[in-house]
C-alpha cells in the first residue's frame, strides 16, 4: 500500500504541476500604440504674383545681348539707330513703346510686344537710314495701357 501511496502523491503532484502550469495566466505580448498620426506641416500660401510693373527705361545707340543699354544717353546724331532698354518685372502685361517727335508733334513709330511674367528685359529700337530730324523727341512707355515713363531726348 505504501507504494500505491506514493504512486499517488507523485501522480497528484504530477496533476498539480501540469494545474499549475495550465492556469499560469499568459503574459499577453506588449504592442506598441499605433503612431500618432502626424498631418504634415501646412505648405506656405503661394506667393502672389506681383502685377506687371516697369523698372528702369534707358536710351542709347548700342545695345547688349542682355538688351541692356551699353552706354545710355539722350543726345543722338541724324543717322543713329535709337535703342530704349526697359526692365519690367511682375506677372506678364503688354509693353508699348511710342516714340514721338515733339518739334512736329508727330509720331515717329508705336509698338507693343506681349511681355511674359518675371524679370524682363526688353528692347525697341527706331532707325531711319536717311536721318532724323534735328529736334527734340521723347518715348514714352506704358504697361497694359497706362502711360508710366517717358524719357525725352534730342537729335543734333
Amino acid at each position: 500500500m505504501n507504494t500505491t501511496r506514493l504512486s499517488q502523491a507523485l501522480l497528484v503532484a504530477a496533476i498539480g504541476s501540469v494545474a499549475l502550469i495550465g492556469c499560469k495566466k499568459k503574459e499577453e505580448p506588449v504592442v506598441a500604440p499605433p503612431p500618432a498620426a502626424v498631418e504634415p506641416a501646412p505648405l506656405p500660401p503661394a506667393p502672389a504674383v506681383a502685377p506687371f510693373a516697369v523698372g528702369s527705361v534707358a536710351l542709347g545707340n548700342a545695345i547688349g545681348a542682355d538688351n541692356s543699354i551699353a552706354m545710355p544717353m539722350t543726345a543722338f546724331a541724324k543717322g543713329d539707330t535709337i535703342h530704349a532698354s526697359i526692365a519690367t518685372d511682375g506677372a506678364a502685361g503688354k509693353l508699348t513703346a511710342k516714340w514721338s517727335h515733339v518739334d512736329s508733334n508727330q509720331t515717329v513709330s508705336e509698338e507693343t510686344r506681349d511681355i511674359p511674367a518675371g524679370p524682363q528685359v526688353t528692347e525697341f529700337r527706331i532707325s531711319k537710314p536717311d536721318g532724323w530730324p534735328v529736334g527734340k523727341y521723347k518715348l514714352e512707355v506704358s504697361a497694359d495701357g497706362a502711360v508710366v515713363n517717358t524719357t525725352d531726348f534730342e537729335v543734333k
